[in-house]
């Protein structure tokens, strides 16, 4: 069953001097449930923003977006916010996290949005990611791996259908980005969420069994032109 389908997907900037730079134009892209694959691309490619056009925080040019059944395309940008509290988690580079607040808090306000905060569910997934005795840490008193895990527990606190991960092992070493990658892959596994996960980075690529190109789904120059 398909957790996202995009069709048609179109999402362009206009430059200081005018100029128009098409940077999505996708004929077509879907997933299933509990699927996960690796979307490759160089910096500036356009991974960040097909992301961001999926979740709803940037409204597409056109085209149509469905994410676990539910057409987000023509929705009003507090609609979009509803859709993506309910059925999206989304791990950031940077993590995103609060900085006035403990990993217990961050990962309960993830929550506020969605099905309503729930504490225990909040400790139970700060456990699953190995944070048992860091729940009332605040993010500059955690490692950077740590904080990835906080972002991982977060993501997954509405029980998504989806995850996106934004180039999570941007920021970690060698050996924190591999713990880092394999946390998500087996908690996303572990939960039922299908997880699109965008990288520049060859070893976070060879993990995948399932990997893309952005510039081979994108259509080219030529196509475009016609």
């Amino acid at each position: 069953m398909l957790v996202l389908e995009t069709t048609d997907l179109k999402k362009s900037f206009v430059s200081p001097d005018g100029q128009r730079s098409v940077v999505i134009d996708i004929p077509r892209f879907e997933m299933n449930e509990g699927e996960q694959l690796a979307l490759q691309g160089a910096s500036g490619s356009g991974k960040t923003t097909f992301l961001n056009l999926i979740a709803g925080i940037l409204q597409a040019d056109g085209g149509r977006i469905v994410v676990a059944g539910q057409e987000i395309s023509d929705l009003s940008e507090a609609q979009r916010d509803r859709v993506r509290a309910l059925s999206i988690g989304y791990i950031f580079q940077t993590f995103n996290l609060l900085q006035g607040y403990t990993a217990l808090e961050n990962v309960a306000l993830g929550m506020m949005f969605g099905h309503g905060v729930d504490y225990g569910r909040a400790r139970e997934l700060l456990e699953q990611v190995g944070l048992k005795d860091r729940l009332n840490y605040k993010p500059s008193q955690l490692s950077l791996g740590q904080q990835q895990r906080v972002a991982v527990a977060r993501a997954l606190a509405n029980r998504p259908k989806l995850v996106l991960a934004d180039e999570p092992t941007g920021n970690l070493d060698q050996r924190n980005a591999a713990d880092a990658l394999a946390l998500i892959r087996s908690t996303c596994k572990q939960h039922g969420a299908a997880l699109l996960l965008v990288s520049h980075d060859r070893d976070v690529l060879a993990q995948f069994e399932k990997t893309m190109k952005l510039d081979e789904l994108n259509r080219s120059a030529d196509e475009i032109k016609k």
